[in-house]
């Protein structure tokens, strides 16, 4: 936490003299533009003074903003950088200093376990033994070379001797305190700290440290207890090597010299460092030790103040023998190169704001221009008064647009007449596809035609044998337009759009609330025998009609105009005076073509299947289709083609929905394998196991995460677009699905339909603006898009179960009563 104030501090004195910089040079150049747009003020008008205010405003309050967080920000990042490298350092010298000491283990316990040493201990070395101690000594010295050893001590308790590097001396004349310090110990192997060599006699400024907080140690020893591995009886000897404490310091010096490093003992204390050292982070010793203690963390970082000076301490705690590693550092080394950051970030705002107050000025001017262009244009149109000078410009705009408008109403009047056949010739526009499908929605809308369909149909009339009539050829085209009124009046409005003449026949273009193919081409077929049966009664003549497949887009009119002419060829060969569907044509064809057409279907519904991911209908179709393939002995050849053409689909199926072939296929082996099925059971296996099962699985994560997307995407369209006329069809043209599927997404998701939905989000903002502002009923329903009061009240009073008049009647005694 200090150290967080310590950088809030550094940054607001920083932020402090860059804010000071900038503002004496922002006030200057603000006044100096501000002089001059005074100045011009009353020769161009307010509000260009305006957007000069604006512009300044806008661009120099973020840059100030994002300059103090972005030094903020580097100097957070700074401080992060050096701490983490200091604690690389610091566990380098972990691993050094453990290093050192794991040798000297290993080292020990490789002599221990030596002949020579087993030998030795069981003898009463005396001066006459000088052959076995010089044996001894030299395997003693030999230690020195595997590490860096200053002394090495073997202790015969049991024959009381003592053999160092040096000489071979009685155990009584040595000091003997020590070693029995050591025999209480209960480990058979520790470390000990020590204040020099062991002496001849008993000395207390030569005792053992390892419990002493008032004098340094400068040496460190392992202590073996002889045997190691006898654990009931008493130790008959010691074996101890002895490193001096400078050495380990010298592996405590960091390559980079702005830290300081020292280590502590077990319990918390700096047992190695001189004594002013200790003095000097004794506070930052016992927050280590007790944030140990507390944390259970074997590393982390604080700051923390050591004789007057701010200080960064990092620590890591050792696994291997329990001493805890630190590093202190003075802030002001960790943080010296913000300074350089302060005045580059300084000089940079300074510099985007000068360009800003520049862009600035020449920017209102050149935006300025069009607006003055403008003003000129109106006045022109409306010549100002004497005294319409001091307006503002778009005051004086809106006037002269005012009158603009009144002109465009009575133009608008005239142009309702030409409406007829604006609409007919954007019907004839759909069928020679000159429309875009992302006009679809606009255009019906503008023009009066039905919304909210289901599906399309067209419906395709031609006249037949008028020489048997009372009409001559030459009448046809009069006929046809005779027959396009006959439309307009048999069929509502809501149920087609405006019919026209084309190419020698009359097309209509026909709308069904049924979603279902088969129920929509049920209608539309009862919807031609009505228009037969009225030109029979009206012009006495006999007709044909042909009739579409059903659709959803309008961009899809012109291929559904070309179904119905093709219905119509059929005339030739059943005759004049009929209803043709073009669904009627697929029946065509010799045998061969008949089976393979019933295996083209029952493909097409197995893919219809695997998109639903209905994994068991697919398998059920997929046996109907065996059925089909393996009946036959002609199709014996050609089977392994036709079940790659089916493997080829499903993949395709796959890969419309963003998927790779990797994700499906294993490489060239699948396609190798699937030639090499022989059976029935095989081919059911493979296709169940490598194609259908995880091709579906993979569609339903994605089908999951596609209703989301979906439900989300209507929720915005929905919020954005509630003062319009939207509708699910409309959402689903926009997101390019089909209305349908995102209905069912929609309220499987949401829980109630869309209309219900829409229905219930514009009745809450009707229900706000009614208790937050004092527009009128009728406003307020046109501003959640129903144009029909009498249906918004309606609507209102099922919802909330008062009409909105009683509503704000009861929020206005509600007030009055507060």
């Amino acid at each position: 936490m200090l150290g967080y104030v310590m950088i809030f501090k550094l940054l607001y004195n920083a932020s402090v003299i860059i804010r000071l910089h900038i503002s004496i040079y922002m006030v200057q150049l603000i006044l100096f533009f501000t002089f001059h747009a005074k100045k011009e003020q009353t020769i161009l008008g307010t509000f260009k003074s305006k957007i000069l205010i604006y512009s300044l405003l806008l661009g120099s309050f973020p840059t100030i903003l994002i300059g103090f967080f972005s030094y903020f920000i580097a100097a957070k990042d700074v401080e992060e950088k050096v701490n983490e490298g200091n604690m690389h350092l610091l566990n380098q010298t972990r691993m050094r200093v453990e290093q050192v000491l794991d040798s000297m283990q290993r080292t020990a316990l490789q002599f221990e376990n030596s002949s020579l040493l087993k030998s030795v201990m069981d003898s009463k070395l005396s001066g006459q033994d000088f052959i076995k101690v010089r044996e001894l000594t030299k395997e003693m010295f030999n230690l020195q070379t595997q590490t860096i050893l200053n002394q090495v001590y073997v202790v015969n308790l049991k024959h009381e001797w003592v053999v160092d590097l040096n000489s071979l001396k009685p155990l009584e004349g040595v000091n003997r305190a020590e070693f029995d310090r050591y025999l209480d110990t209960h480990e058979s192997i520790f470390w000990a700290a020590g204040s020099g060599e062991i002496s001849q006699t008993a000395n207390p400024v030569e005792t053992d440290h390892w419990n002493s907080a008032e004098q340094t140690a400068t040496t460190l020893r392992l202590v073996h207890k002889l045997p190691l591995l006898s654990k009931s009886a008493a130790p008959s000897g010691i074996l101890i090597l002895q490193i001096t404490a400078k050495d380990i310091r010298s592996m405590l010096e960091p390559v980079n010299l702005r830290a300081s490093q020292y280590i502590l003992n077990e319990q918390g204390e700096a047992f190695l460092s001189p004594i002013q050292d200790r003095e000097a982070y004794r506070s930052i010793n016992g927050e280590v030790f007790a944030r140990i203690g507390q944390s259970g963390e074997p590393q982390g970082a604080f700051h923390a103040e050591s004789e007057g000076n701010k200080v960064s301490v990092l620590y890591t705690k050792s696994d291997y023998n329990g001493w805890t590693y630190v590093s202190v550092v003075s802030l002001d080394k960790v943080t010296d190169q913000t300074g350089k950051i302060a005045l580059i970030t300084a000089a940079a705002c300074f510099g985007i704001i000068v360009t800003v107050l520049i862009a600035s000025w020449f920017g209102s001017r050149r935006m300025y221009s069009p607006i003055r262009k403008l003003h000129e244009f109106a006045t022109n149109v409306q010549p100002q008064q004497t005294d319409d000078y001091r307006k503002d410009e778009f005051e004086s705009i809106r006037e002269s647009l005012t009158s603009l408008a009144v002109s465009r109403n009575e133009l608008d009047k005239q142009m309702k007449s030409q409406t007829v056949h604006l609409r007919e010739f954007y019907v004839l526009k759909l069928f020679t596809e000159q429309m875009s499908g992302a006009d679809d929605q606009y255009a019906s809308e503008r023009y009066g035609f039905p919304t909210g369909w289901g599906s399309l149909g067209v419906l395709q009339l031609e006249l037949d044998n008028l020489q048997q009539s009372r009409f001559q050829e030459q009448d046809r085209e009069l006929l046809l337009f005779a027959v396009s009124n006959i439309v307009s009046e048999a069929l509502p409005v809501e149920a087609r759009f405006s019919p026209i003449v084309l190419n020698h026949s009359q097309v209509t273009l026909l709308t069904s609330k049924e979603e279902s193919a088969e129920a929509g081409l049920a209608m539309f077929y009862e919807t031609a025998q009505h228009i037969k049966a009225k030109v029979h009664e009206y012009l006495g003549l006999e007709c044909s009609i042909g009739i579409s497949h059903p659709f959803k887009r309008l961009s899809d009119a012109k291929r559904a105009y070309k179904e119905s002419s093709a219905a119509l060829k059929l005339r030739f060969i059943l005759g004049s005076n009929i209803i043709v569907r073009y669904a009627d044509i697929e029946d065509q064809g010799n045998t061969e073509k008949t089976v393979y057409t019933k295996l083209r279907l029952i493909e097409d519904q197995m893919m219809l299947a695997m998109e639903e991911r209905q994994l068991e209908q697919v398998e059920q179709l997929f046996q109907r289709y065996l059925d089909k393939l393996l009946c036959k002995d002609g199709f014996h050849q050609e089977h392994h083609l036709l079940l790659l053409q089916l493997t080829s689909r499903t993949v395709g199926i796959a890969q419309e929905q963003g998927l790779s072939m990797r994700q499906v296929w294993n490489g060239e082996e699948e396609l190798k394998h699937l030639f090499r099925l022989q059976t029935r059971t095989e081919i059911a296996s493979w296709f169940h196991s490598r194609l259908f099962k995880p091709v579906i699985g993979i569609l339903e994560d994605m089908a999951d995460k596609q209703f989301v997307n979906i439900t989300r995407r209507i929720v915005d369209i929905v919020q954005e677009q509630y003062d319009q006329d939207i509708s699910l069809d409309y959402c689903a043209a926009v997101m390019n699905f089909n209305p349908a599927y995102i209905s069912r997404v929609f309220k499987k998701e949401m829980g109630v339909s869309f209309s219900e939905y829409i229905s219930e989000y514009r009745m809450n903002i009707a229900r706000n603006l009614l208790a937050t502002t004092e527009m009128k009923v009728s406003e307020i329903g046109r501003k959640v898009s129903y144009t029909n009061i009498s249906a918004f009240i309606r609507t209102f009073r099922r919802t909330f179960g008062l009409t909105p008049g009683q509503y704000r009647e009861q929020l206005y005694s509600e007030e009055g009563k507060g």
